[in-house]
């Protein structure tokens, strides 16, 4: 089943993730995960990318509530079970391309 958005990360490589508003149960599988809000174009932002142990917890509360200020209503995410360097290699290559506020 194809994902609902392909996000590029610096290197070119792509990582499908799929769409949830804030809120939605997520799997308690690890994963990665970006806060996002719409574009005026239609696309989307993102406005903080994360990885995690268990998708249930896409980051904690003061995360999550940063986001949200700065606009996010949704979470794209994907579980991964190739390890946490695996995640945090993804999340650098999409941080290194997208720069999302609530990152830095």
């Amino acid at each position: 089943m194809l994902a609902d958005i392909e996000w590029k990360g610096e290197s070119g490589k792509e990582y499908g993730y799929w769409i949830h508003p804030i809120g939605t149960g997520l799997s308690k599988d690890p994963g990665n995960y970006i806060y996002a809000k719409k574009a005026e174009d239609g696309g989307w932002v993102p406005v903080y990318i994360g990885q995690a142990d268990s998708l249930q917890r896409p980051g904690d509360q003061e995360v999550q509530a940063r986001a949200r200020e700065h606009g996010a209503t949704h979470v794209h995410a994907h579980t991964s079970r190739r390890g946490q360097s695996s995640r945090s290699a993804e999340m650098a290559d999409l941080v290194a391309k997208w720069h999302p506020p609530c990152n830095g």
